[in-house]
Order: C-alpha cells, then sequence, then structure tokens
C-alpha cells in the first residue's frame, strides 16, 4: 500500500503556483492595456513599416503567454478542486496513482506518464 499524499504540500504549491500566474497574467493586462495605435504613435520615429511589425509581433507574443498562462490557471484550479474532492493524484485515464517526482515536477497534472506518453503518441 503507497503512502498517503501530502494534499496540504501540494496545495500550497499550487496556491503559490497560481498567485504567480495570475500575477503574470495582471501584468500583461497592464501592459497591454492601450491600443496598438497608441503603442506605434509612442515610437519615436517616421512610422517606419518595421516598427509597426515589431510592436504587433510584441503583442502577438504577449497574447499566447497570457493564453498559455490561462490555461496554466485553469489546470492549477482543476488539481485545487481535486484536492477537494479527494481525486488528487490519480491518474484521470487509468485510475492508478500518479508517481510522486511526476507530481512534485507537475502537481497540476491530470495523467500518470505511461497515460500521458500513450496521449502523445496518439
Amino acid at each position: 500500500m503507497s503512502a498517503a499524499i501530502d494534499t496540504e504540500h501540494y496545495r500550497k504549491r499550487l496556491l503559490d503556483e497560481r498567485e504567480r500566474v495570475q500575477e503574470a497574467i495582471d501584468y500583461l493586462h497592464e501592459e497591454n492595456s492601450g491600443s496598438l495605435e497608441d503603442e506605434t504613435q509612442e515610437i519615436q520615429s517616421d512610422n517606419h513599416p518595421g516598427d509597426m511589425a515589431t510592436a504587433t509581433l510584441d503583442r502577438e507574443i504577449d497574447y499566447t503567454l497570457e493564453e498559455n498562462s490561462e490555461r496554466l490557471l485553469s489546470a492549477i484550479d482543476g488539481a485545487l478542486e481535486r484536492i477537494e474532492d479527494g481525486t488528487f493524484g490519480t491518474c484521470r485515464t487509468c485510475g492508478r496513482a500518479i508517481d510522486p517526482a511526476r507530481l512534485e515536477a507537475l502537481p497540476y497534472t491530470t495523467q500518470c506518464i505511461d497515460c500521458k506518453r500513450k496521449e502523445e503518441r496518439g
């Protein structure tokens, strides 16, 4: 019989990670509060097309980071819910316990490494 999972340890890690991710999202919102036109007007040049391209790329990168952060936030919330309902640390695919080393690396994971690898292979 395996030892019980220290859910308080993982709850604290998840809450700390959640706070860090939320701060990153808030920062991205603050950075992108103005319109792209406002941003390019701040660039002191002759409105060179390269400046607009750079500003557009920067904005797209920020949106991608925000999207990834939102997904991570959702995964963290899901893990916190699994702690509450007693299913944390159980693979959603096969029902076996997820290896503690995997949980330590990715406390919001929903699958054991074997099921995750099978899923990735298609």
